[in-house]
């Protein structure tokens, strides 16, 4: 082949591949990540599950943690819209958290997903430089307190929860259920345990 001939062919492409969808590359790193967790989830493991090479990954994502906040966005968009809908569509507070929970001992046991949850044990230890990744999940789960707290605040305004009640209190020991709830899926428990664990739950619910 001559010069002219190398120089008139077409280069290859470099960067992404051709195709690449930069929402499936994000939920592949989310399931990986939710499965061993930032550290676990080595580069080259993210590489791979993203279909991606070195390049195309640092092109896109620039750091893995980067990768890891917006994969995390991506599974709290997920979870937040389930969330929040099962809390506002039951008119009685003691039903919403009911479903809540029921669905929740179904969720973190699906088949198709890691057991449990992204969210409630991630990051609690990490080494020096992430401490703001700490900060990041430990965010989320307050978050997900605050809107207990709201909801139940709603019951307490509709009457249908006893005007002393601390509701905070209440939506901590809802958030410590939920939460533990996601490592009891991780260390094995089944859907039905977890169902058993939220019967005993809901019979302290105030009436």
């Amino acid at each position: 082949m001559t010069t002219s001939e190398i120089e008139a062919s077409p280069k290859r492409q470099r960067g992404r591949p051709s195709g690449f969808d930069r929402e499936t590359a994000v939920q592949a790193a989310m399931l990986l990540f939710w499965e061993r967790g930032y550290e676990g989830a080595s580069f080259e493991a993210l590489a791979t599950a993203m279909g991606i090479n070195a390049s195309s990954f640092r092109n896109t994502f620039k750091t893995k943690e980067a990768l890891y906040r917006e994969a995390t966005d991506a599974y709290v968009r997920e979870t937040g819209a389930w969330f929040s809908n099962i809390l506002s569509c039951e008119t009685d507070v003691r039903a919403a958290f009911t479903r809540l929970f029921e669905e929740t001992a179904t969720l973190y046991t699906r088949e198709n997903c890691p057991l449990g949850c992204m969210i409630s044990a991630a990051a609690l230890h990490v080494p020096p430089g992430h401490e703001t990744l700490r900060e990041m999940m430990s965010e989320h789960r307050t978050s997900a307190e605050h809107a207990m707290a709201e909801r139940l605040a709603q019951g307490q305004r509709d009457a249908q929860i006893a005007d002393e009640l601390d509701t905070q209190v209440l939506a901590a020991f809802f958030n410590t259920l939920f939460r533990g709830m996601a490592i009891q899926a991780r260390d094995g428990a089944s859907r039905s345990r977890l169902l058993e664990i939220t019967k005993v739950a809901m019979g302290a619910f105030p009436g």
